[in-house]
């Protein structure tokens, strides 16, 4: 048998252990690495075999991790992370300078493409390149350089920059008010509510905008989609009330499209920041445009005091 130089396992083996331990999925992975479930499964057991121990558990929701594994996905993340890297730098010496940002679908649509306009005009050797995605899997795909994330602002090999944080309103079309004058937190939950199905469970639902306003309600009469835009979309067409997370909304409620219903407003759980692989250098570009991200964050009108973002 031919001794390989570093003593390494099969690369596939590893690119596809890798795959699994990033996504806690093997479904995930194999769609990822365009191979069967069943390949995916055989290339991690001969990697175990290599090692002489379990590097997953596997159970009933996914996969868990093992000591073991975990030792190992780290080193591999790592070094796949400084792989890509030198591998984009030298590619990149003979192709334009590009950047590439992931983002959810409500804030490209509603905040990030009605500002990244000023960005071109001030950068137009830059290439600005968009994946919009409600899925949080797809915005982890090694070619995305920056990240738009809504949440704590803590993430696994993630470093994280603050843009901005929201509050929450009920918002609805102006004919829906003139139908429903009655504004109250009693009135409210009685109404017809147009509710965000979890896509990313770290965005807020009515039942928990009710929580957080201290009016706690057992049923609500909900309406669900499974994208921000469209619930926006129905709220216009007077179908019902949307949550309006005010740093997105601002435009709207200016041109009378939206309309508030009634006063009650939270503030959100989380808040929105920029994001980038922590074992991957920036480039020139990509610094300039997070730069320029947190600059416009700083400048969103959300209604936030200073004080409450210190929270």
């Amino acid at each position: 048998m031919v001794r390989r130089f570093y003593d390494l396992p099969s690369l596939t083996a590893l690119a596809a252990f890798e795959a699994v331990a990033r996504h806690r999925s093997m479904t995930r992975a194999a769609a990822e690495l365009n191979v069967t479930t069943g390949a995916i499964s055989r290339q991690v057991r001969s990697l175990e075999s290599f090692v002489g121990g379990p590097l997953l558990r596997r159970e009933r929701r996914g996969v868990e991790i093992s000591a073991k594994g975990a030792e190992l996905y780290s080193v591999l993340s790592t070094g796949f992370s400084q792989f890509s890297n030198a591998l984009r730098q030298i590619k990149s010496t003979a192709a334009a300078t590009a950047v590439t940002v992931g983002a959810p679908t409500a804030f490209a649509s509603l905040w990030l493409m009605k500002r990244i306009g000023d960005f071109w005009r001030a950068h137009p050797d830059i290439t600005i390149n968009h994946l919009v995605s409600d899925n949080a899997h797809d915005l982890r795909r090694a070619e995305i350089d920056l990240r738009i994330r809504y949440g704590s602002g803590s993430w696994p090999d993630e470093s994280a920059a603050f843009l901005f944080r929201d509050h929450l309103i009920p918002v609805c079309g102006p004919r829906f008010l003139k139908q429903h004058p009655a504004t109250s937190l009693a009135a409210l939950s009685g109404v017809p509510l147009l509710n965000l199905h979890q896509v990313d469970p770290a965005w807020t639902t009515w039942e928990e905008w009710f929580r957080l306003a201290g009016h706690p309600v057992e049923q609500l009469k909900t309406r669900t989609a499974n994208n921000y835009v469209s619930i926006l979309n129905a709220a216009m067409d007077n179908q019902g009330v949307a949550i309006g997370w005010s740093g997105l909304i601002a435009p709207l409620l200016k041109d009378g499209s939206l309309v508030r219903f009634g006063k009650g407003k939270v503030l959100s759980p989380g808040a929105f920041y920029v994001t980038w692989n922590d074992h991957r250098k920036l480039d020139d570009a990509a610094r300039l445009l997070k730069a320029w991200l947190i600059d416009a964050g700083a400048t969103t009108p959300t209604g936030v005091s200073a004080k409450a973002l210190q929270r």
